[in-house]
């Protein structure tokens, strides 16, 4: 039975790890430090497993890490627009962060049965945007805006402690990651909350970045298929396979809401601009599927759920 450390277990992607590490029967110890995108309500359902114990913290100031197999650490500030407009705690959380669980894990004492591996989520972002194609692992990075930066600077801090201290380690580049339980800033849950009052949807740059769409469940399985090879020291890019504009996915969320043919021209907003605005994202994710991992949720069949859940069920 594996003993896994999740950082970031009550927010979106962590949830749906220690969803799913649980579902295994492994023992998960769960960190949050419990901010505004927290779904704090998940305690109840995971505090009914046996297996999960709960550990309130920030990942920066935790002095001691009980003795686990993996630490999956999805714990981050992951909003780019908030790190355009204070970069802060994108500093402290996803850089300041990583380097005190490296030195924890650097640290372990002689006596516990042996080092963590370290499974670090980073980004697609960190590679900036690619105009034709997919990159691969093995791409320089080329971030920008704050918040890539900063995962960016992680990755590398992950593996120069490989390097200079042996420590072992899994990066995980996930591309745009949907379903339910995130919190309403992202595109989906705020487009919908918009809806729900009225509003007009917001979309920079007129609706034409291009993203490569990959559900929770399958980022959280993931992280399953490569803990079970046994793989350490490397680099794996996971996405969904379904890439289309901006513009296209919000069209397709107002058609789901009123579950009919609209002139969604009227429910969209293209007024705005957003610096540091990367065109296209995409991920040649072969490795992963050599391991025999493959995306299983599909986004057009997917997304109908997702919006009757925020429409029905969410309280914003």
């Amino acid at each position: 039975m594996k003993i896994v450390y999740v950082t970031g277990c009550l927010g979106f992607i962590g949830s749906y790890v220690t969803r799913k590490c649980l579902e295994k029967g492994w023992m998960v110890r769960g960190v949050d430090k419990i901010t505004y995108a927290a779904s704090e309500g998940l305690l109840e359902e995971f505090n009914s497993h046996p297996n999960f114990v709960f550990e309130k913290a920030d990942i920066k100031d935790i002095t001691f890490l009980y003795d686990c197999d993996y630490v999956i650490n999805t714990a981050a500030e992951s909003h780019v627009g908030n790190s355009i407009v204070n970069s802060d705690e994108f500093i402290n959380s996803n850089i300041v962060g990583v380097k005190n669980l490296l030195d924890l894990i650097r640290h372990k004492p002689a006596n516990c049965n042996k080092r963590p591996i370290l499974f670090h989520f980073s980004t697609d972002e960190v590679y900036g945007d690619i105009d034709a194609g997919a990159h691969i692992e093995s791409d320089i990075l080329k971030p920008s805006n704050p918040y890539s930066a900063a995962k960016a600077a992680a990755d590398m801090l992950v593996l120069a402690w490989a390097r200079t201290y042996g420590i072992e380690y899994i990066l995980l580049r996930p591309t745009n990651n949907y379903g339910i339980g995130q919190y309403p800033e992202k595109l989906i849950p705020l487009a919908t909350k918009n809806l729900l009052r009225g509003k007009k949807i917001r979309l920079h740059n007129n609706g034409t970045p291009v993203r490569n769409w990959l559900h929770a469940d399958d980022t959280a399985e993931a992280v399953i298929t490569i803990i079970k090879s046994n793989k350490v020291n490397e680099i794996y890019n996971v996405a969904g396979g379904f890439e289309q504009t901006n513009l296209e996915t919000v069209k397709k969320i107002i058609k789901n809401y009123y579950n009919k043919e609209v002139d969604c021209q009227n429910y969209i907003d293209f007024s705005f601009s957003r610096q540091g605005q990367d065109v296209r994202y995409a991920l040649d994710d072969n490795k992963l599927r050599e391991l025999g991992w493959h995306a299983r949720k599909s986004f057009d069949e997917e997304i109908k759920s997702i919006i009757n859940f925020y429409k029905n069920t969410f309280i914003w």
